[in-house]
């Protein structure tokens, strides 16, 4: 598309964007084009007017990602620091889609409002961890939701309730082509200082159990069932500090992968397909991604 028919929009356009490079991994290809929008005004008028034949996708803080190394196609919809507000009320928090999990988490606690404290075990963002029904410490974001806001892809807005989504372990439902903006939470009022201390305990536990200094995306695959954790399989097909090219199996939590130095997104993506592989080889369990990949493998001629 000719970039000249996008009018009257306030926000950042860039070209060959290299959001692989942005991505915690730090590896993988660039987008065509990254739009990042100055509000929510701005993204309903580059939603109107971006053809509807032409490919989108929706980052955050590209936590839980892998950006092939072939690049995005189409658009890129990065939604930022601009909407990262966040607004309590009594037990209700209301929590721009670009807001980081941890700053909201931290947010509650000082507001004395408990029940988000599992956000804080969760990298990126409020809108990519709506998009998974992201959980961690025994909660998800099914249990807080009261709202979601959001605009489709014609650049209307739109508004749902739980029921509207009906999230499952990992899955959050969203309606294909609706870019989430807002969230709406509910938690518990409680003391300050005993939130704070269900925080701190978090962060130890993460602390001491995580890789989390390195180049990691989190939770590689989503538990396979109530009573079998992924990093249990992980580890009985052989998978604790398994290493392809420059992808590994972290050591100190075999359901991380890392960048281990020089990885390429394809390195990542044969990493986790060859433990899905293994799992369901010798063990006869399935492994499911619960980090997001998108792009092409490899960027056509």
């Amino acid at each position: 598309m000719d970039l000249a028919n996008l009018k009257n929009l306030r926000g950042t356009l860039s070209q060959n964007a290299p959001i692989g490079q942005q991505s915690w991994f730090r590896c993988g290809g660039a987008a065509d084009l990254l739009f990042q929008p100055a509000d929510q005004k701005d993204l309903q008028t580059f939603l109107a007017q971006w053809p509807e034949d032409q490919p989108l996708c929706v980052i955050g803080g590209l936590a839980n990602t892998i950006v092939r190394d072939g690049g995005v196609r189409g658009a890129v919809v990065k939604l930022g620091k601009e909407f990262s507000a966040i607004t309590c009320e009594g037990e209700v928090m209301t929590i721009g889609a670009g807001a980081l999990n941890g700053t909201a988490a931290s947010m509650a606690a000082k507001k004395g409002i408990g029940g988000l404290e599992f956000l804080s075990g969760i990298p990126g963002t409020i809108g990519g961890a709506c998009a998974m029904n992201a959980g961690a410490y025994g909660n998800e974001i099914c249990d807080i939701l009261q709202e979601l806001r959001g605009v489709d892809r014609q650049g209307q807005v739109v508004t749902l309730a739980p029921a509207d989504v009906q999230m499952t372990y990992r899955r959050g439902n969203i309606p294909q082509g609706v870019i989430i903006t807002q969230a709406i939470f509910k938690g518990r009022q409680e003391d300050t200082q005993s939130v704070r201390a269900r925080l701190k305990e978090i962060k130890d536990k993460r602390n001491t159990t995580q890789p989390i200094r390195e180049n990691t995306g989190g939770s590689t695959f989503a538990n396979p069932s109530d009573d079998m954790r992924a990093w249990q399989v992980v580890e009985k097909v052989g998978g604790r500090g398994l290493q392809i090219g420059g992808a590994a199996m972290s050591e100190m939590h075999c359901n991380f992968m890392v960048n281990a130095g020089g990885a390429s997104a394809q390195d990542l993506e044969t990493l986790g397909d060859e433990l899905i592989k293994r799992a369901q080889d010798q063990l006869n369990v399935t492994l499911r991604w619960e980090i997001k990949r998108i792009g092409d493998c490899k960027k056509s001629p």
